[in-house]
């Protein structure tokens, strides 16, 4: 595979070593309890620091990790003495890093994700202070099978471009606020994250079938086009089959198809964007109301009101919890 340069990922801040509580000891028990049991070695020798944060929804659990210059690796050994195996999809934050994994290597840079199965040997490797966040969850509750799976393992799937622009700052954002996750819209945003990822991954999985298949292409390119269109405010059924030189009533019956409406899933994809002004710091000065008009809700109390119909939270408690202490 090959990397080329490309935009600024989602910001963060920078990584002080020297801050961070674990010793290296204590970062291989840490990783090893957080996620799989896993080989963990470095050239840093005492100087080595890093932390493990993690929350826990049900059996999919969300884990910010920084650290200095490493190696970890998910030996045959380890695997074989494995009950259950998951898939690990990584976020780059900060920091370069690599993966290999059956036969593939690629490496990945701010903004880029990658997935992973711990049911078979990889190697991860970061030559420098990193920030990754990384989501694990069972083979089973993954909607992907996983013999289609495997056939993106060690793939880097850049942050911004196509989905990954919706995706990557997404997990970034829980990322920056994983407390969020224990709160009552934690199974929500847990849900969300991962209907993210499986429609990130399945499109990639797709792009050969979609060039043959014009109605599975028809209906993605309408939902690209509606991600890339969510802040207008002029965005209705309308506009959006007009676009895609169609009668409305046709793209009504396409989200039919899929069980859903074409409200339904504007709305939720608003909700989304709104969520992450308001827990991003570089809105932070933006009132409520103008996060709301800005992705399409221009009464702010109906706004209010579907936002915590979504997260069972008001805007404005989200908010504050985001910011608190900081």
């Amino acid at each position: 595979m090959t990397t080329t340069p490309h935009a600024a990922a989602p910001a963060t801040e920078p990584i002080q070593l020297d801050a961070l509580p674990l010793d290296l000891a204590e970062y291989r028990a840490a990783v090893s309890a957080s996620f799989v049991p896993l080989r963990v070695t470095t050239e840093m020798g005492p100087e080595f620091r890093g932390s493990v944060t993690q929350a826990s929804v049900g059996e999919v659990t969300f884990t910010d990790v920084r650290a200095g210059a490493h190696l970890v690796e998910r030996t045959p050994e380890l695997i074989a003495a494995a009950s259950r195996h998951f898939f690990k999809i990584s976020l780059q934050l900060e920091g370069d890093s690599w993966l290999e994994q059956g036969g593939r290597r690629d490496e990945l840079h701010p903004g880029d994700l990658a997935i992973y199965d711990t049911a078979t040997p990889y190697r991860l490797g970061f030559e420098s202070p990193t920030r990754v966040m990384v989501v694990q969850l069972p083979h089973e509750k993954f909607d992907i099978p996983r013999d289609l799976v495997r056939q993106m393992t060690a793939v880097r799937l850049d942050g911004n471009e196509g989905l990954g622009r919706v995706v990557s700052p997404f997990l970034a954002t829980l990322g920056a606020n994983i407390e969020q996750l224990q709160g009552p819209a934690g199974i929500r945003l847990a849900q969300n994250a991962i209907d993210l990822l499986q429609t990130l991954f399945a499109h990639q999985l797709d792009v050969a079938r979609l060039a043959a298949d014009p109605h599975r292409a028809r209906i993605q390119r309408i939902r690209d086009y509606i991600d890339e269109h969510l802040d207008d405010p002029t965005l209705s059924p309308s506009t959006i089959a007009a676009a895609n030189f169609i009668s409305t009533r046709h793209l009504h019956a396409l989200f039919q198809e899929q069980g859903s409406t074409v409200s339904t899933y504007v709305r939720s994809r608003r909700l989304e964007r709104c969520y992450l002004s308001l827990t991003s710091p570089g809105d932070r000065d933006a009132s409520i109301a103008a996060v709301g008009q800005r992705w399409g809700f221009a009464d702010a109390a109906h706004f209010s009101r579907v936002f915590k119909a979504a997260y069972g939270e008001s805007p404005k408690v989200v908010r504050a919890r985001a910011f608190s202490g900081r």
